[in-house]
């Protein structure tokens, strides 16, 4: 199992955002890429062993908006952690002009 998962949900419809395309960067460049699940996840972004460190989630929001015709203010989401031991959740919750996020569990 990956040490880092997500999932994304629209805020707007109260449903999960499917299709969401994402890409985990870390120290060393690129690790993963993904594409959210018909439940908005993703249940391993990269492989289970990680160096801890700077990571960095990138999540494609504009061309996700832009497909279901809805104009949004946000290109893309990016959201920077440290990676410790054990594993990340890392949630979105997504609107066209508003997000927010946390660690999960």
């Amino acid at each position: 199992m990956s040490r880092i998962t997500t999932h994304v949900l629209d805020a707007v419809h109260g449903r999960p955002a499917a299709g969401v395309v994402v890409v985990l960067t870390g120290p060393a460049g690129p690790v993963a890429t993904g594409t959210t699940d018909d439940d908005g996840r993703i249940g391993g972004l990269g492989p289970e062993d990680l160096p801890e460190g700077d990571y960095r989630i990138e999540f494609a929001t504009g061309a996700w908006f832009a497909e279901r015709g809805i104009e949004a203010f946000y290109p893309r989401v990016a959201i920077d952690f440290r990676l410790g031991s054990g594993h990340h959740h890392v949630p979105l919750l997504l609107s066209p002009f508003a997000y927010s996020t946390y660690r999960g569990s």
